[in-house]
């Protein structure tokens, strides 16, 4: 049987960080959410997204299919009904479709606003993903279901006695290596994938997830719950955040209440506000609404999509988004909605060029032994391109 996981409304409402990848591939608490569907149900996976993506993200289809909302985190519970389903019947959650079974001939033309007559409401609670903000708001209980799940039945690899660990649930993979750092997980567990290094000096509070491949350079000082995703390297303060992955915030400066996704990078000293001067309740632009709109959090910091950066000494205002390959330098605030493939800040903003942002990536990627920016990675980049020229209105 195929276990598919489709995109839904959400990949709409979770703009700009799901233009360049399906709602499932989002990073919340240690995996993405594909990769823990794959881990509880024990089977492989593909997805049902956005033409564009397709390639990227391929649809597999078999006799019987899965068809599993992208945005739903599973639980034993969850999974439980949804095992229980059988060829034709779907499950509900407050209206919104969670999960059907298909035969391969309906599964072909397979639509998640299409109507289901065998249906059952799903009444347990479910934790979905409708907003960008909810990734960071979530992440402390997907990080704690999350290490359970990695570390159920193991033991953890030993660590240099150099390091104080306060608590005990604390994991470290083999490969994983850390010196004269302090991990406290009376907050929450703390997790340090294979080929991790913590830095000395380092100061980790959980909930914390390193994951494989990334380096917290000296001095560092992170609060929960925090996951660095895979090929990253950070430094500075963070607090309360999520990157995905091949990015870096490799210096000083303050970073909290945020999501980062892939290939972004943040300059020296720079730092993001997560709590407005009045405290009053903080505002996100939505791409889908096309204005700004309230989040109901009083704490809501740095919302970057795949491929933005900033230079030194940046300063976000609080609840600020930045679009896919957008480029922020200078002094001063730059606008809270930063559109996609900008080049600016405060005194003003350009088009950054296909071709230049191109040039770029591709020295980026070379650093990179694992990945490529081939014509299927340029492909999703030039339809992004095309589908934000609305916002770019200097």
């Amino acid at each position: 049987m195929a276990i598919i996981l489709f995109d839904g409304n959400a990949h709409q409402t979770l703009l700009p960080l799901t233009y360049t990848r399906a709602v499932a591939d989002l990073r919340i608490g240690i995996l993405t959410i594909a990769a823990k569907w794959g881990k509880y149900l024990d089977k492989d996976f593909s997805y049902h997204t956005q033409a564009y993506l397709s390639t990227k993200f391929p649809v597999k289809i078999e006799a019987e299919n899965l068809f599993i909302n992208g945005a739903v985190c599973p639980d034993e519970q969850l999974v439980e009904a949804i095992d229980k389903l059988h060829i034709g019947e779907a499950l509900k959650y407050n209206g919104e479709l969670i999960a059907v079974k298909l035969a391969e001939s309906d599964a072909i033309n397979f639509d998640p606003k299409a109507v289901f007559d065998r249906l059952t409401d799903y009444r347990s609670e479910i934790l979905m993903i409708r907003f960008p903000e909810d990734i960071f708001r979530k992440n402390d209980a997907e990080l704690r279901k999350d290490y359970q799940l990695l570390t159920k039945g193991r033991s953890s690899a030993t660590i240099s006695p150099t390091n104080i660990i306060i608590g005990k649930d604390f994991f470290a993979e083999e490969g994983a290596v850390a010196e004269c750092a302090t991990f406290n997980t009376a907050s929450g567990p703390i997790y340090l994938a294979a080929n991790t290094e913590v830095w000395e000096g380092c100061h980790i509070r959980g909930g914390f997830a390193l994951c494989n491949n990334s380096q917290i350079k000296m001095g560092a000082k992170i609060y929960g719950a925090t996951t660095i995703g895979p090929y990253c390297r950070v430094g500075g303060e963070i607090n309360n955040s999520v990157i995905w992955g091949y990015s870096s915030k490799g210096h000083e400066g303050f970073l909290g209440n945020s999501v980062l996704g892939e290939w972004c990078n943040i300059g020296a000293d720079s730092n993001n506000s997560n709590l407005k001067n009045n405290y009053g309740e903080v505002k996100l632009w939505d791409y889908s609404a096309q204005r700004f709109r309230r989040t109901g959090l009083q704490f809501c910091g740095l919302i970057m999509a795949d491929h933005a950066k900033c230079a030194i000494n940046t300063m976000f205002n609080t609840g600020t988004v930045v679009g896919v390959s957008a480029n922020v330098f200078g002094a001063g605030f730059p606008r809270n909605f930063v559109p996609d493939f900008s080049w600016g800040g405060a005194q003003g903003f350009e088009v950054y060029t296909l071709k230049k942002m191109f040039d770029t990536t591709e020295k980026v990627f070379e650093r990179r032994d694992d990945r490529t920016f081939d014509e299927t990675e340029q492909g999703i980049l030039k339809k992004v391109f095309d589908l934000t020229e609305v916002f770019r209105r200097f």
